[in-house]
């Protein structure tokens, strides 16, 4: 890689935020690449619009609760954050009932979007 040139990631989360490894995971890689002063785009489709949902309990499932550390992405300069319209309809949420601030896109708006990135990935 050229030094000095930053990549565009994005990485699209399509799973519910407990239940598998993918969700932590994909939080801990937009991170390390933040640190590297890549160009980090988050997108939320399908269930993974619910790891933005406010409100959260894990309690009953005896896992830790990390949706806050999506409040604390702006400090990494991790500020562009997008969720699919129809994703949310489809689980009947709209923007109030998420945890920070974001870009809904519809899905055709998204896929023009991911174009334009260097690197896809999806978790």
């Amino acid at each position: 890689m050229t030094e000095g040139i930053a990549k565009k990631f994005m990485f699209v989360n399509r799973s519910a935020p407990y239940g598998t490894v993918y969700a932590l995971e994909s939080l801990e890689v937009v991170l390390i690449s933040a640190a590297f002063d890549q160009d980090v785009s988050l997108v939320f489709v399908d269930d993974g619009v619910w790891q933005l949902k406010k409100g959260q309990q894990t309690k009953g499932i005896e896992t830790k609760n990390f949706s806050p550390t999506y409040r604390a992405l702006e400090g990494y300069d991790v500020e562009k954050l997008y969720v699919e319209r129809e994703s949310l309809e489809a689980r009947g949420l709209d923007e109030g009932d998420l945890l920070v601030d974001v870009t809904v896109l519809s899905s055709g708006e998204l896929g023009r979007l991911m174009d334009e990135q260097d690197v896809v990935l999806s978790f």
